[in-house]
C-alpha cells in the first residue's frame, strides 16, 4: 500500500480532531501545534475531508472543524480515500492492464493484498483507535505540552 504523508497526516489530524471535539469545533491551528503538521498542509487536507463529508466546518470566533459522523462510523479507509489516497499496493490497473495492456504475472497477488489492506482499514474506526491506552497517553502528553 502506498500510504504517503498525505494519508498518514490525514488520519493523525482526524484522530486529533476526534479526541478534542468534545469542547466544540477544533481549530486547525490547534491540531497543527499538537501534531507538528504545517497549517497550510492541514488546510489542504481538511478541504478534501470536508468535500468528502468526513468533517464539517464552523466559521467565525470559536469556529473550527468537527467530525460529520460519530467516531464509531468513521473508518481509517474513509479518511485515506477522502484525501485521494489509494489502498493499492502497486499500480496494476484492472482497466488498462499492468504493462503494455496486459496483466503482469503477479497482478492477482497484489490485487488480493490491496483488497486485504482495504478490508483491514475499513474495519478500524476512529473510536477503536481512541480507546487505545497508548493513544490516550500521547494525547495527555501533547495536551500538556500545548498548554506550556
Amino acid at each position: 500500500m502506498r500510504l504517503t504523508t498525505k494519508g498518514r497526516y490525514a488520519v493523525t489530524a482526524v484522530l486529533d480532531l476526534a479526541l478534542h471535539q468534545e469542547g466544540g469545533p477544533v481549530s486547525l491551528a490547534a491540531i497543527s501545534e499538537r501534531q507538528g503538521i504545517s497549517l497550510s498542509y492541514l488546510e489542504q487536507l481538511f478541504a478534501k475531508l470536508r468535500r468528502n463529508d468526513v468533517v464539517s466546518s464552523t466559521r467565525g470566533p470559536g469556529g473550527g472543524y468537527k467530525l460529520t459522523n460519530n467516531v464509531d462510523e468513521v473508518s481509517v479507509s474513509d479518511i485515506i480515500l477522502a484525501v485521494d489516497e489509494s489502498c493499492k499496493v502497486v499500480d496494476c490497473d484492472d482497466t488498462d492492464g499492468c504493462s503494455g495492456g496486459y496483466q503482469c504475472l503477479t497482478h492477482d497477488l497484489w490485487q488480493e493484498l490491496s483488497n486485504e489492506i482495504r478490508t483491514f482499514l475499513d474495519g478500524i474506526t476512529i473510536s477503536e483507535i481512541m480507546s487505545q491506552e497508548a493513544v490516550n497517553d500521547v494525547k495527555l502528553r501533547q495536551d500538556k505540552a500545548s498548554i506550556i
